[in-house]
């Protein structure tokens, strides 16, 4: 009885490590915007950073697990979790740089909602009546927050907007591929997520110099700094996610993460870089709330 007691006692602060790993995660995350918009400013569009942090990521993953391309080659279905980690993290980048930081959390946050509609397509999962709710709910919240006083519909206003959405659903499609190739080896599903978002930002930044939306990448020497110390700070929450995520249920994992909101609207708040109005309060609160109902419904059984 004691060797339980004293098991059941280490789970108490391995619990809490965990929580805190996941709310660092968040922090990295809530706040990306900040150093994106400053490497902007030191002459690197977000695209150029995107691909040059990843593709770092990427090159020491192969340095410490040089057999993770193996995996890449004998399970080819993993570039297709590459492309959508790509889009994720091209859309929300710079999607961040581009708008006001609130409303493109907000947007990207759909990606609960999302993964009702995903889940069928990948995995087979039908949709309950309690998901179909759930997504209702979100989508409620959505048209909400797209209906400006300046807009007569509720439609994406710009390309931050549709960045922003198209960022959540990518990253509702990540998180099933992962869940329907969790067999293949952990280190090799690593290498495509961080080569893959690497690799397309690469390109998006090429194909944008071609349409001269993007400009050639370029850093000031006073930008350095901030790019290593993002690099870092990507890689550290990667490691906080892989640690908390294996430690705490999937429902738990996923509330946790909301605190990304809270962090980005208090930092953009803090810094002017979002409005906050009655509407942007009500949608984004039933989008939240429908975030929180599907974290907190039960896990879909397998047959």
């Amino acid at each position: 009885m004691a060797g339980l007691q004293a098991t059941g006692a280490a789970r108490v602060p391995t619990a809490a490590l965990a929580a805190g790993a996941l709310v660092l995660n968040a922090l990295v995350w809530g706040v990306s915007w900040w150093p994106f918009r400053a490497l902007q400013g030191h002459g690197l569009h977000p695209l150029w950073a995107t691909a040059l942090i990843y593709l770092m990521i990427a090159a020491g993953l192969l340095i410490l697990h040089f057999k993770a391309w193996r995996g890449l080659a004998a399970h080819p279905q993993l570039w297709l979790m590459g492309l959508a980690a790509g889009l994720t993290n091209v859309g929300f980048n710079w999607a961040v740089t581009l708008g006001d930081v609130v409303r493109v959390v907000l947007l990207f946050y759909l990606m609960p909602a999302w993964s009702v509609l995903v889940a069928w397509a990948v995995l087979d999962e039908k949709p309950t009546l309690a998901s179909l709710a759930r997504l209702l709910l979100a989508m409620a919240g959505v048209l909400i927050v797209l209906k400006t006083p300046d807009s007569p519909w509720p439609l994406p206003q710009g390309a931050a907007d549709w960045l922003a959405i198209a960022g959540g659903f990518s990253f509702a499609v990540t998180n099933s591929l992962l869940r329907k190739y969790g067999h293949t080896p952990g280190a090799s599903r690593m290498l495509a997520m961080f080569g893959g978002s690497g690799l397309l930002a690469a390109l998006a930044g090429l194909l944008g110099m071609a349409l001269q939306v993007v400009p050639a990448p370029a850093l000031e020497p006073g930008g350095l700094p901030v790019l290593l110390g993002l690099g870092l700070a990507f890689m550290a929450s990667n490691a906080a996610l892989q640690y908390g995520a294996a430690r705490l249920a999937a429902g738990t994992t996923a509330i946790v993460m909301l605190t990304e909101i809270v962090f980005a609207s208090v930092s953009s708040a803090l810094m002017e870089a979002a409005q906050f109005s009655p509407r942007i309060l009500v949608g984004g609160g039933l989008i939240v709330l429908a975030s929180l109902m599907a974290a907190l419904a039960p896990a879909a059984k397998k047959d």
